[in-house]
């Protein structure tokens, strides 16, 4: 087995690159997920190094350190980040001579023969679901014989071999809260979420169609593929026993609520134990079901409505009601569920009316804390191609971030620009958040807790330094 370095690499200060991640970008407040997609393949590999950079602040000098004395190095890539990572693997290729560099990640999915043609420094590109592919690499066989590669043969040569088959035992997959332990988890944040917090995946895939997702148009599948949920309790059982000062697992599947009966059957299991537990939901799920994860520890669910304007949500194949919504999100808030709601502005659709239309419906329904984000095109995606063909993106200057990592403004309509959609973004948060009765419950929540006040406190000035960046942006 070849001595194997799984690597998120050093980029823009502050930015989330991770697996976990739907948009990767800087954030309005500082988050970082956990690189699961890079820990689980580590946790096939034995002796393996993952570093993941940007949450434990390790720039350059360590990462060369650790290339020159491993084999192998993985580097999980993204759109945003690529040209940035192209320069990393320059540099530990440099550095070590020997060294084979991999990348991983939906970018080089989807894009292999543009990822190699472009990143001299890469020898090749794991495509789709990755984890089996690395194994099989790390344990030296023939490039020729490995499913999943795109690599330059001996010529120079661009080689695509066939697809690997999508993996649906999920409990062949070791746990990756093994490889957690290389990490320092209190150097992972995320606002909705208590501190420290751990993530994992209970399955991969979803089977609903939004136009925009990202993971499972290029690497997970529209096929909800899930572990059983002895083997999810098993893994949490070591969580806790591994870390005991862990306050809160999350869950990141797309949608952890597609198989309803199953996440009642974890959602049990994880009652036995007394875990405080959150994961992603769609706006759906049945007040029968919400009872029974809340009477089991759950405590948020993060939703993507995405928009207020019900044929947006046509135009993108949410499959999802506006009525629908409002009344999951009466009976979450009910029974005690707390939501993190998530929105994207500048989706098929949108105008100026539709945009006020979504900021009022975001006051009405009033998740506890939301997250606003703008339309991201990536390769890969039903979205991008749409853009490409309606002219509503141009793909030679398709930046999603600018040069510090803040997302952009990349679609833009013949009745809505760029700058209206980027501007938008602000009149939205300032808009919910700057209320009477949002500021009393804020206020309110940081006076019983000295710990959630010293928190609110801290993502308030990095909430204003996120305008201020946004404001160089526009500028």
């Amino acid at each position: 087995m070849m001595k194997t370095l799984f690597l998120q690499p050093p980029s823009f200060d502050g930015f989330d690159g991770g697996a976990g991640s739907r948009y990767q970008a800087k954030r309005e407040i500082k988050s970082f997920w956990f690189p699961t997609w890079l820990a689980q393949p580590a946790a096939l590999i034995p002796g393996s190094t993952l570093i993941d950079a940007p949450p434990a602040r390790i720039g350059m000098e360590p990462v060369i350190a650790a290339a020159k004395q491993h084999e192998l190095c993985i580097i999980h890539t993204s759109t945003p980040s690529f040209a940035s990572d192209v320069k990393v693997a320059a540099a530990l290729k440099e550095a070590n001579p020997k060294l084979i560099i991999g990348m991983v990640g939906a970018k080089v999915a989807v894009q292999p023969t543009e990822s190699l043609e472009q990143g001299a420094p890469i020898d090749f590109v794991a495509r789709n679901e990755f984890d089996f592919t690395i194994k099989e690499v790390a344990e030296g066989r023939d490039w020729a014989t490995i499913d999943g590669i795109s690599y330059r043969n001996a010529e120079g040569k661009l080689v695509h071999n066939k697809d690997r088959a999508m993996l649906h035992n999920m409990d062949e997959l070791p746990f990756v809260s093994t490889v957690y332990k290389q990490l320092r988890i209190e150097d992972y944040f995320i606002g909705y979420l208590m501190h420290p917090y751990v993530s994992i995946y209970t399955g991969r895939g979803c089977k609903s169609r939004c136009t925009f997702c990202l993971w499972p148009q290029t690497v997970g599948g529209h096929t909800y593929r899930v572990r059983s949920p002895e083997h999810v309790a098993a893994e949490i059982r070591q969580i806790m026993n591994d870390f005991p000062q862990v306050k809160e697992i999350f869950f990141d599947d797309d949608t952890f609520t597609d198989n309803l009966p199953r996440a009642e059957a974890i959602a049990k299991e994880l009652g036995k134990l007394g875990v405080t537990w959150s994961c992603n939901a769609k706006a759906n799920v049945p007040r029968a079901t919400l009872e029974v994860l809340k009477a089991n520890g759950l405590r948020l669910l993060l939703v993507g409505y995405e928009s207020g304007n019900q044929q947006i949500l046509h135009n993108i194949k949410k499959g999802m009601l506006i009525e629908t919504a409002k009344k999951f999100t009466k009976d979450c808030h009910e029974l005690g569920i707390k939501i993190h709601g998530t929105f994207i502005l500048g989706l098929p659709g949108e105008t100026r009316e539709t945009i006020q239309e979504t900021i009022k419906f975001a006051k009405e329904i009033n998740p506890h804390t939301l997250q606003v984000s703008l339309a991201a095109p990536y390769p890969g995606t039903f979205l991008y191609k749409q853009a490409v063909e309606n002219g509503w993106l141009d793909a030679e200057h398709a930046e999603l971030i600018d040069d510090h990592g803040v997302q952009i403004a990349p679609l833009h309509y013949p009745h809505l620009s760029h700058t209206e959609i980027f501007q938008s973004v602000e009149v939205f948060y300032k808009s919910f958040y700057l209320r009477a009765p949002k500021i009393a419950s804020i206020v309110s929540e940081m006076i019983r807790s000295p710990q959630m006040m010293k928190r609110r406190l801290r993502e308030g000035v990095e909430f204003f330094q996120f305008l201020r960046e946004r404001h160089k942006v526009a500028a």
